[in-house]
């Protein structure tokens, strides 16, 4: 049997499982494109379709897929409207169910999945599960879909395998939820982790590389950190950008900045007022973290003058962090009440396997 959880009732229904199966998966569905239905405006969430497209999955009650239980949230949220008030209650919803279940996949809209992924990397502490996030281009429902197969892996990912951090499975491949980014608007491989390599491979078997899971021999005691929303903001450089707007963009109530430079960390430098602002914020205590705007590779702010230039200026380099990483742990570090001074050097920090600290070129 398996148990929907929606709004403040419960209802069962019947999936055909034997009671030799003891492996339990908690679904948790948030909403996005696999458990949304077709409509004459397009693509909409809708209550209780997903329950009802996985009752009609035969092979559901099939080894070695587990048990599962539904919690669906209501209403169900298009990931383009996600905030860190719904971060918090997907980590509650965890911690709630933790000692329950073998594992947790959350279904989860594509727009906005590697920042959630990346979020809870930093929320939940001293988690010894696999919690997967994945999603969907199109719905379960439709005749060719990537749902069915995103869905039935991640299940069976949950449900086996020792992975015990926040990971992102989309098409052929797992990742660290902290290390993905969204790719393509259209492609089934919608996801990757440009910097680091999958947790684990999916083809005719599935292949864990131990080597790349993340494992601590004195994890904490289970918990969640807090994240709220906090007064940042990205601003990514390009030539030709007006230097008033750039410096009015640092004024009151700006407390940090994900600035999105060229290549290795560099920007123009040439331009003395650029830099000048970049220097005055950092002495009126706004935290500034440099994220390149390539996929691939990461801010030394070491190789040319140009990237030398805003190091001395203040900004921190954000080495290879995403920019969904970089802007949620700046979110998250604003958030535990700390300093200014503690925030700077934490993020300079590998806290959950964000960031490689030496460089790679």
């Amino acid at each position: 049997m398996s148990l929907l959880q929606f709004g403040c009732k419960k209802f069962k229904i019947n999936v055909g499982f034997s009671e030799s199966f003891v492996k339990k998966v908690c679904v948790i569905n948030t909403g996005g494109t696999l458990s949304m239905k077709a409509s004459e405006n397009g693509y909409r969430p809708s209550a209780g379709y997903l329950t009802e497209q996985m009752g009609a999955m035969d092979e559901l009650a099939q080894a070695p897929m587990p048990q599962f239980e539904i919690v669906e949230y209501d209403p169900l949220i298009d990931s383009s409207n996600m905030t860190p008030s719904v971060w918090g209650q997907i980590a509650t919803d965890i911690l709630d169910r933790y000692s329950s279940f073998d594992g947790f996949v959350v279904l989860h809209g594509t727009d906005t999945m590697a920042f959630s992924a990346s979020a809870l990397a930093f929320m939940l502490v001293g988690v010894n599960k696999p919690v997967i996030f994945t999603g969907a281009q199109l719905p379960l429902g439709q005749i060719r879909n990537d749902a069915r197969e995103n869905l039935k892996t991640a299940m069976v990912l949950a449900a086996n395998y020792s992975i015990p951090e926040v990971s992102l499975l989309f098409g052929d491949h797992l990742f660290r939820g902290c290390r993905s980014t969204k790719v393509s608007a259209t492609r089934f491989d919608a996801f990757d982790s440009p910097n680091y390599p999958p947790l684990a491979s999916v083809g005719t078997t599935i292949e864990v590389h131990d080597e790349t899971v993340l494992r601590c021999n004195n994890a904490p005691d289970l918990g969640m950190l807090p994240i709220h929303p906090a007064e940042i903001a990205a601003f990514r450089i390009f030539p030709g950008m007006s230097i008033d707007i750039f410096k009015h963009f640092l004024k009151n109530p700006l407390k940090g900045i994900v600035l999105e430079t060229y290549g290795d960390g560099n920007g123009p430098s040439d331009d003395a007022e650029f830099t000048e602002a970049i220097r005055e914020a950092n002495q009126k205590g706004m935290v500034i973290l440099g994220c390149t705007q390539c996929l691939h590779g990461g801010t030394t702010q070491e190789s040319y003058a140009s990237g030398t230039a805003l190091t001395r200026a203040g900004v921190i380099p954000g080495r290879d962090m995403t920019i969904e990483a970089s802007l949620t742990k700046m979110m998250f570090l604003f958030s535990q009440g700390i300093s200014v001074d503690e925030i700077k050097e934490k993020l300079r920090q590998d806290l959950v396997g964000e960031l490689t600290v030496t460089s790679r070129r």
